[in-house]
């Protein structure tokens, strides 16, 4: 039940909607132009929580995205932890599977069980979506950072190495936090200033220019860039 994708620090009347990668596609915009697009299935989120001042020391509100479904209700606690199961019971929202929590300003005019779909940013142009980059395994300096690398010549024995990392009697160490051969991606990345090319409300898709990060059914978090135009009407 937990999520690798952690909530991001806002404004404070942004919401951070959760959805889920479902590939790219490409599309003609109005004057023409081929639009290279990422298209994001982000159902309705449930609030399953309202924090206030009052009583958590801050306003905010969470979110749940997808539910939780079984063939006999009798089998739920083997797939959600008890402390959650009751956290989604108190709020009278069947179990999620990731949660993701949002700073607003006005919690009082949120609602348990409410939902947020896509239409919470009709009027908005640009987002930035979070996610897990797509994880590469253990990988060299050539590929992980770009290194040139070393003459390709026979008996050279120097093809793709990172070269001598060492120093003279002083210090007389590797000195930590250099570059060096190691675990690549797998990590939280924002992608900001995306543009919203298409919203589809029937089918709960967003459509947004350019690639985000994660693997094709990835889950992702979308809320209004803080970079780019704040909405239609500025």
């Amino acid at each position: 039940m937990t999520d690798k994708v952690a909530s991001k620090t806002t404004n404070k009347s942004h919401i951070n909607l959760i959805g889920k990668k479902c590939g790219m596609i490409q599309v003609f915009d109005k004057n023409g132009i081929l639009v290279p697009c990422t298209v994001i299935h982000a159902e309705p989120n449930v609030v399953t929580q309202i924090k206030t001042e009052a009583t958590d020391g801050y306003e905010a509100i969470q979110l749940g995205f997808g539910e939780v479904r079984v063939k006999d209700a009798r089998t739920m606690a083997n797939r959600v932890t008890r402390p959650l199961l009751k956290h989604f019971e108190k709020a009278g929202v069947t179990p999620r599977r990731h949660i993701v929590e949002s700073r607003v300003s006005n919690p009082a005019e949120y609602t348990l069980g409410q939902s947020i779909g896509v239409t919470h940013f009709q009027d908005i142009t640009h987002v930035d979506v979070s996610g897990v980059s797509k994880g590469k395994g253990f990988q060299g300096v050539m590929k992980k950072y770009g290194f040139s690398g070393g003459p390709a010549s026979h008996g050279s024995g120097f093809h793709r190495h990172a070269g001598s990392t060492g120093m003279r009697s002083s210090p007389g160490r590797c000195l930590p936090g250099g570059p060096r051969a190691s675990h690549m991606g797998d990590e939280n990345v924002t992608t900001q200033g995306l543009r919203i090319v298409a919203i589809d409300e029937a089918k709960n898709l967003i459509m947004v220019e350019g690639a985000v990060p994660g693997a094709r059914g990835g889950i992702l978090v979308i809320t209004q860039s803080t970079r780019k135009q704040k909405n239609k009407k500025a």
